[in-house]
């Protein structure tokens, strides 16, 4: 019937030109194939233009709704066409009738003919679809009973097969435009949240949501491994998980590294694993093979029951790595496409990797530098007298010479300093010296009293914490160690810390890393360290009180101060270096001083040292009246002030230190009604931490309530 078969020639030439639709198309093709050639299951299977793989583009069974059901309408992966009845077909393209039953001695196990035979189809009429005389894939046509098809059928059959190919492949590249298409709304999409996303979890969980329209998946993650982090170890950087394609994604906890069924000692994120090397997909026995090797891998494969994973370097340079990982539970869940779509992504995801580790180390300078403000304008307010103009190094004495030397032989290095010395001695400026002479005078020189803080407290000072490390910790806390990185760190009354911070100080000199309290990122700091002790830290070590290798560490460079009492050259110029700057800060006139007064300063011993010259001088100063300064009348005046200087030597009796510290807090009590922290307190008037004068307090005996003392 040429007459039909031009017609039906026709029709199928006008829905291959006029419908666009996969599904229409083919419904009108298949509807009215089964007009001239009968049939129960139509099939068409493209290939890859190396005629190496094949892929179900289309099947439709024409019998009961509940076998329907069982078959894919298509499959949109490729599987090997050696070893399948297809190489046969494929060795001699062209129309041809055959009989299951002659192809099944060659392959038993042939899933689809097997599948066949149960719905009692056993006959198949194939027929070879060609584009411009390339071989494309097959048409066909199975049925239970056989066709007896004449030469007329078969050249019909080349005709339909040829309009079919045009068909398939007018489909296929309007999928692969959709397709196109669907990446760059993708890109685009990405493009914008890297523009709007500052966020780390917010800006991946965007990328991994856009992407999940695209490639179907259970599990997305980015692993980095960066510079400064130890070697070969990649952290989680964004991890989500989804039960099922419907699911939302949900950000998986940032602490499962921490997990030993995670552990990865045979190295699936170092940096010469193969799966860093290139992307790929690991899918089947391939991807069975790695969970073998490697405990990640075994674990999700058991737990979660993940088959395949697509792998994407980023990016494997010197200073790091990072690579995108995708995982789903089908192993033919990835196609090539799948794979081309994520690393056409990679340059926007390596981006945005960039831009966070930039955002967030800005992010970290930010809080630096406020807390660097901070702490700075506090220390102008509370120190404003430090420095060249304190007096520390007034003099010219062989003692003060030495600790000159000694600053200027070390000041230049990054060498660990020892400052022992007396309270008063200047320790504090022997530190603040040796910063503002070294390399890292641009930097900060930031301080802690170990002595001026409970226990538990001077550790989050140390080394910082996390928000919600503790009670009251409502955010992060950046430590003393991070703020003086580049620059020094001043730990005064070192003979004060708790043992257990010992080891975590020493740590920090040692390795130079810590971590803050309540986290598990490992900080590093290049601070130069200068300890102060007013304690002999060797008489320490030996009651058990401080540790011995902690000791070796900080005694690297001692610089021991000599107190006042062996220094007496150095009193007069001292002297006068503070009668004229405290006259010029209280708007008083500048008044001298007595010989004998000069005598008597000269032998005092002076337990509270320079610190103690300067208060017992202002007070002077204030209460003055004429052309001398008067000092007798002072609780915290040397006793001596009132007797001539021979009567000094003659009649004083020399205190122990204990017993000069005791006088000099009672006596700054006196003053202040007893009052120790405050405007108007001891601690102030002493210019001691309130905390470690009420410590000395309670060492020496003494009560809040002085005037009975």
């Amino acid at each position: 019937m040429p007459e039909q078969d031009d017609t039906l020639l026709l029709h199928l030439n006008e829905a291959i030109a006029t419908t666009r639709d996969k599904d229409s198309l083919f419904k009108i093709v298949t509807t009215k194939l089964r007009l001239i050639f009968p049939f129960d299951l139509i099939g068409i299977n493209v290939f890859d233009a190396e005629l190496k793989n094949k892929r179900l583009f289309l099947r439709d069974y024409y019998g009961a709704e509940e076998i329907v059901s069982e078959l894919p309408a298509t499959v949109d992966y490729f599987t090997p066409i050696a070893g399948s009845p297809v190489e046969k077909l494929v060795a001699d393209p062209r129309v041809r009738q055959i009989t299951l039953q002659d192809y099944m001695g060659d392959y038993p196990a042939y899933e689809p003919f097997l599948r066949m035979l149960h719905l009692g189809v056993s006959q198949l009429t194939v027929v070879p679809l060609r584009t411009a005389g390339h071989l494309t894939g097959f048409l066909t046509l199975a049925s239970r009973r056989r066709p007896n098809l004449t030469p007329a059928d078969e050249k019909l059959l080349e005709k339909i097969g040829s309009l079919v190919a045009v068909a398939v492949a007018n489909t296929l590249a309007f999928e692969e435009v959709a397709r196109r298409e669907q990446e760059r709304t993708l890109q685009l999409n990405i493009n914008n949240a890297l523009l709007s996303i500052k966020q780390r979890e917010p800006l991946f969980r965007a990328v991994a949501e856009e992407l999940g329209r695209l490639v179907p998946f259970a599990y997305f993650g980015i692993r980095v491994q960066r510079a400064g982090q130890q070697a070969n170890i990649f952290q989680a950087f964004a991890e989500f998980l989804r039960d099922t394609p419907e699911a939302p994604l949900v950000a998986l906890d940032p602490e499962r590294d921490q997990d030993q069924r995670l552990s990865d000692p045979a190295g699936i994120y170092q940096q010469n694993s193969e799966l860093l090397h290139e992307p790929a997909i690991y899918s089947g026995a391939e991807f069975k093979e790695l969970a073998v090797r490697y405990p990640r891998l075994r674990y999700i494969y058991e737990h979660y029951g993940t088959r395949a994973v697509l792998v994407a370097p980023i990016w494997q340079r010197p200073d790091g790595a990072a690579v995108l990982t995708l995982s789903a539970a089908r192993p033919d869940a990835f196609r090539n496409e799948d794979l081309a779509t994520v690393v056409a992504l990679v340059p926007q995801i390596a981006l945005a990797l960039e831009n966070l580790f930039a955002f967030e180390q800005i992010e970290e300078l930010r809080a630096q530098v406020e807390q660097e403000r901070t702490y700075l304008v506090d220390e102008i307010n509370t120190s404003a007298r430090f420095g060249a103009d304190s007096g520390a190094f007034i003099g010219s004495g062989p003692a003060l010479q030495q600790t000159l030397l000694r600053i200027r032989q070390v000041a230049s290095t990054d060498t660990t300093v020892l400052i022992s010395g007396e309270t008063g001695t200047g320790k504090e400026l022997v530190a603040r010296e040796l910063h503002n002479a070294s390399p890292r005078h641009n930097r900060a020189l930031i301080k802690l009293n170990c002595a001026a803080l409970p226990a538990q407290l001077i550790e989050s000072e140390l080394f910082g914490h996390e928000k919600g490390a503790f009670t009251g910790a409502v955010e992060r806390r950046i430590g003393k160690f991070e703020l003086a990185n580049g620059g020094s760190i001043f730990l005064d009354e070192i003979g004060e810390l708790p043992l257990d911070l010992q080891a975590k100080l020493l740590r920090v000199l040692q390795e130079r890393e810590f971590e803050r309290l309540g986290g598990t990122k490992v900080l590093h700091s290049d601070a130069r360290v200068i300890a102060a002790t007013n304690r002999v830290l060797a008489d320490e070590v030996a009651a058990g009180r401080f540790r011995a290798d902690l000791y070796y560490r900080l005694n690297v460079f001692p610089i021991a101060l000599a107190p006042l009492r062996e220094r007496r050259e150095d009193i007069e110029p001292l002297l006068r270096h503070f009668v004229q700057r405290l006259s010029k800060r209280l708007g008083k006139p500048i008044r001298q001083v007595r010989p004998a007064d000069l005598a008597a300063l000269q032998a005092y011993g002076w337990p509270g040292n320079i610190r103690e010259l300067e208060h017992v001088l202002e007070q002077a100063i204030i209460v003055s009246q004429g052309p001398f300064l008067e000092f007798a009348g002072f609780a915290a005046a040397p006793l001596v002030l009132a007797l001539p200087a021979g009567a000094a030597s003659n009649f004083a009796p020399l205190k122990t230190l204990k017993e000069q510290e005791r006088d000099h807090i009672l006596a700054a009590l006196q003053r202040t009604g007893g009052r120790v922290s405050g405007a108007q307190g001891a601690a102030l008037l002493l210019d001691i931490n309130p905390k470690t004068l009420e410590a000395r307090m309670k060492k020496l005996g003494i009560r809040r309530t002085v005037g009975v003392e």
